[in-house]
């Protein structure tokens, strides 16, 4: 990408200048798993520490493969923004066909994703445990935010922001 005045939006690659990227990350968010090892790819992330007055978003794979984890977000917890949580399979002749099984759960109810979907939080509902419960094929995930940065309280420490 060629240096320009509004160059600094356009993210194609994954930074690390935020304080919370690293902590969403894992510890080698750079690792990109083999084929077939399965697993967790953070593809993109962005935050108004990464670009001045910009919401909270982040672009990851989920491999199928090897051992996931078995919650990917243990912790029920709100946020003082709205989200926009995203799950998309990746089988091109059905689309909607998320090619795995997600339990996602909202205000203390699961919901079993097994369709690409996207989910609407509103500011203050309160959401998880993310489970991943199965990955036949990758799944596209992404998650948005109104708020500048990601913060949450949860259940186990609300004085956490």
């Amino acid at each position: 990408m060629s240096k320009s005045k509004y160059g600094k939006y356009v993210i194609s690659e994954l930074k690390l200048a935020s304080k919370l990227s690293p902590d969403r990350q894992g510890p080698n968010p750079h690792y990109i798993p083999k084929v077939g090892e399965g697993g967790r790819i953070q593809l993109l992330y962005l935050d108004n520490e990464i670009v001045k007055n910009a919401l909270y978003a982040e672009c990851v794979w989920i491999m199928p493969g090897g051992e996931l984890p078995k919650t990917a977000e243990a912790h029920p917890h709100s946020h003082e923004f709205d989200e926009v949580i995203t799950f998309i399979g990746s089988n091109i002749a059905d689309p909607y066909d998320l090619g795995g099984e997600i339990e996602m759960w909202l205000e203390g109810e699961p919901q079993i994703l097994t369709r690409s979907c996207l989910l609407f939080i509103p500011k203050g509902m309160k959401h998880c445990p993310l489970i991943i419960k199965r990955v036949d094929r990758p799944i596209f995930h992404t998650a948005m935010g109104t708020g500048g940065i990601y913060l949450h309280k949860t259940e186990m420490n609300t004085n956490n922001p």
